[in-house]
């Protein structure tokens, strides 16, 4: 098992910035392949950014190419994610996850991640 917290959502203007931490606990952090999704709004989530264990091999979604930048600190077992030049369209509950597989690489397998609680980031124009 791991557990996920999330923090550093809040209300900011088109243009700006925020950082996204994820702390994790539970399980070996950096064995684990970890990402963030989001989700809009009478929408689906969907995937926004995901890195491996070492931190080596990085996969970002084509809206948030180059304005958004995920990383990890395997000493503190937390995952970021730095949004820049943010649009009100980026605006949904930011969820980090955490991929079990053993290899430490992401996998896409979503039905197997663990989740965080989510925390809202607000876009305004």
């Amino acid at each position: 098992q791991v557990q996920l917290a999330e923090s550093g959502g809040g209300l900011v203007q088109a243009g700006g910035s925020l950082r996204l931490s994820c702390a994790a606990s539970g399980r070996t952090f950096s064995s684990s392949a970890m990402g963030w999704f989001r989700q809009a709004p009478g929408k689906e989530r969907e995937f926004v950014a995901a890195i491996d264990k070492s931190g080596t091999t990085i996969y970002y979604a084509d809206p948030v190419k180059g304005r958004f930048s995920i990383s990890r600190d395997n000493v503190k077992n937390t995952v970021y994610l730095q949004m820049n030049s943010l649009k009100p369209e980026d605006t949904a509950v930011y969820y980090c996850n955490a991929d079990p597989d053993p290899s430490g690489k992401v996998t896409g397998n979503i039905a197997s991640y663990y989740w965080g609680q989510g925390t809202q980031v607000t876009v305004s124009s």
